[in-house]
């Protein structure tokens, strides 16, 4: 066993899970560390989908109470089945998004002054989503997920749309997103846990039929496990505090971090520093 590669494995499953469902994008967190550590195996693309399942789990297992009782009354109870529908309604245009734009995105987009320009971006948004709010400009009308209309919902998932860019941040789209429409933030932040079942998922189940074929010959397995245990604990960890957090604090501190390592990423790439893959 390679003691090295595993400790960069649980590296990469510990930055996944801290910066999955923070608005400061995990992707971007996870081509950085990658890059710095010098992690690399062959079967990258499923590693990736190992630990964004592995985080996913967390969440999961956070409102696993909630999931239950959406599961058992979704054709009979009118709350839960809202809720199932505004999930639905925010995923289905990311989703479609995706399907259509995967390759250009992949292939022009995952660069490293994209993602430094679109911490930057997102980090100056929240500022001013904030600003709007403290001077009494933006209202917040929404204080229970289960308030959250339809409309809502599809605003939300239109503007989750922009987390396609890599470093926008699918968790800052739709935290600030959901601010945005007028959602508190403990409110967005929640419904983006709940938004990030169905993408998450079934950007897994995309990946997973795409790959299914060198998916039992891969000897990396132990690496999975290694990585998502990592990211399951990071995560459940990370979403317990944000929850915390929200209840008492506005996203600020978000928008500084952002800017600031936007601004190391521009830095090291111009200088040649760091070679960014």
């Amino acid at each position: 066993m390679n003691i090295l590669l595993h400790l960069k494995a649980t590296l990469m499953g510990i930055v996944e899970g801290l910066t999955e469902f923070l608005p400061i994008s995990s992707t971007g967190h996870l081509i950085i560390t990658r890059d710095v550590i010098g992690f690399g195996i062959r079967s990258s693309f499923v590693f990736l989908i190992a630990i964004q399942s592995a985080a996913l789990l967390a969440v999961c297992w956070q409102y696993r109470a909630r999931l239950l009782r959406m599961a058992c009354g979704v054709f009979h109870d009118k709350k839960e089945q809202r809720l199932a529908t505004n999930v639905l309604i925010g995923f289905i245009p990311a989703a479609a998004a995706g399907v259509v734009l995967h390759d250009i995105i992949e292939h022009v987009l995952f660069t490293p002054y994209v993602v430094a320009a679109m911490f930057a971006l997102g980090g100056l948004v929240i500022f001013w989503v904030e600003n709007r709010i403290a001077k009494g400009v933006h209202k917040i009308t929404v204080n229970d997920i289960d308030a959250i209309t339809w409309k809502d919902a599809l605003k939300i998932g239109a503007i989750q749309c922009l987390s396609l860019i890599p470093g926008t941040s699918r968790s800052g789209a739709t935290i600030i997103g959901g601010v945005f429409v007028g959602l508190s933030r403990t409110v967005a932040t929640e419904f983006s846990f709940f938004l990030a079942m169905p993408m998450i998922g079934g950007a897994t189940v995309y990946a997973l039929w795409k790959t299914r074929d060198s998916l039992a010959l891969s000897s990396e397995w132990p690496l999975y496990v290694t990585a998502g245990i990592a990211a399951f604990i990071s995560a459940f960890l990370c979403v317990r505090w944000l929850l915390r957090y929200v209840g008492q604090h506005d996203f600020r501190i978000f928008a500084w971090y952002r800017i600031i390592f936007g601004g190391i990423i521009l830095l090291t790439a111009f200088t040649d520093w760091i070679n960014w893959s």
